[in-house]
């Protein structure tokens, strides 16, 4: 009998060690997950335009796709990943992510020169002369599931690092929480964002007061536009994103400029405007590093387009992109 009550004893006291783990799992998660979210509002802006011309019906399949593409790069690839550099190679973090910027930065560039200086491309007149839908929607969330491992590493990266130092396993727990609740968070506000004009016209046609069907029809006329920002909106994105990784990743690799003096010009600046003190600092830091990105990508597009795509098309037997 005693020996029964023992281990009842030792039962109860591993369930009030594994409760109070439950609540440090979730603070953690929680803190991560407000530290990543300026990442996160980015995510949310780049995937929309991914799914721009494609029938209604085949929008949230492709949305469904990407999303359970970016589960797999958080989950089964990026967490263990992260894991097991933090504990052996925590100096290779940095510069792996600076080379994830430099990616952000390249896809942001080459979007805005094709807006500045618009051309055919042989390869993508050959695609859309195919007509093959299959084949552009695959390209689509090949495409979109490569920007998300970008996003999602430095979504995983900002997390783990606001992680208090524990056991692997609560490391792995709350890094696994943070990306199923971001990818949830993203993927169904751009479900929602994608599919809003089919519920505008269910309320045109049927909304009981007049109000309601005109609301519908303004959903209607303004979800094209709104999906037309939103892809506009997700280049910026990129620029500022893969700018803001580069500029961090100098500075604590112990190159402190640029990041020295665009914080001082963003403290300045915060300091003219006391009533809005953050979110002038916030938007003076994003727009040097979103032009600092675009200057880097528009220098890699030589390279990527004439030197490393030609070289990994012959390894992978696809066109180089140009």
């Amino acid at each position: 009998m005693s020996g029964l009550l023992a281990l009842l004893d030792d039962v109860a006291a591993i369930a009030k060690v594994a409760a109070a783990s439950i609540d440090d799992i979730a603070a953690a998660a929680t803190k991560a997950g407000a530290k990543a979210a300026g990442v996160v509002i980015d995510d949310a802006a780049v995937t929309p335009k991914y799914v721009h011309g494609f029938e209604a019906s085949r929008e949230l399949p492709i949305i469904w796709r990407i999303a359970k593409g970016s589960l797999k790069n958080k989950l089964i690839i990026l967490l263990p990943l992260a894991l097991l550099l933090s504990a052996f190679l925590p100096n290779v973090i940095t510069p792996l992510l600076m080379f994830g910027g430099a990616y952000l930065c390249f896809e942001g560039a080459e979007k805005v020169f094709h807006v500045l200086f618009p051309h055919a491309d042989p390869e993508v007149e050959e695609d859309f002369a195919d007509a093959d839908p299959t084949h552009l929607e695959e390209e689509k969330i090949s495409g979109a599931i490569k920007t998300d491992f970008i996003l999602s590493a430095e979504i995983m990266t900002i997390a783990l690092a606001q992680i208090p130092e524990s056991a692997i396993w609560m490391e792995a727990v709350t890094l696994a929480i943070v990306g199923i609740a971001i990818t949830i968070a993203v993927y169904g506000t751009v479900g929602l964002i994608v599919k809003m004009d089919d519920i505008g016209m269910f309320l045109a046609r049927r909304g009981k007061l007049g109000l309601t069907r005109a609301f519908g029809r303004g959903l209607v006329a303004g979800m094209p536009k709104l999906l037309s920002f939103l892809s506009t909106v997700g280049t910026l994105a990129m620029l500022w994103v893969g700018g803001s990784i580069i500029i961090h990743g100098m500075d604590v690799l112990g190159l402190h400029e640029p990041y020295g003096t665009i914080h001082h010009l963003a403290v300045a600046a915060a300091a003219a405007v006391p009533a809005a003190a953050g979110l002038v600092e916030w938007a003076v830091t994003a727009f040097c590093d979103g032009v600092l990105g675009l200057i880097l990508g528009v220098s890699l597009i030589p390279l990527a387009t004439r030197v490393i795509g030609p070289h990994m098309s012959r390894f992978s037997g696809k066109k180089a992109a140009h």
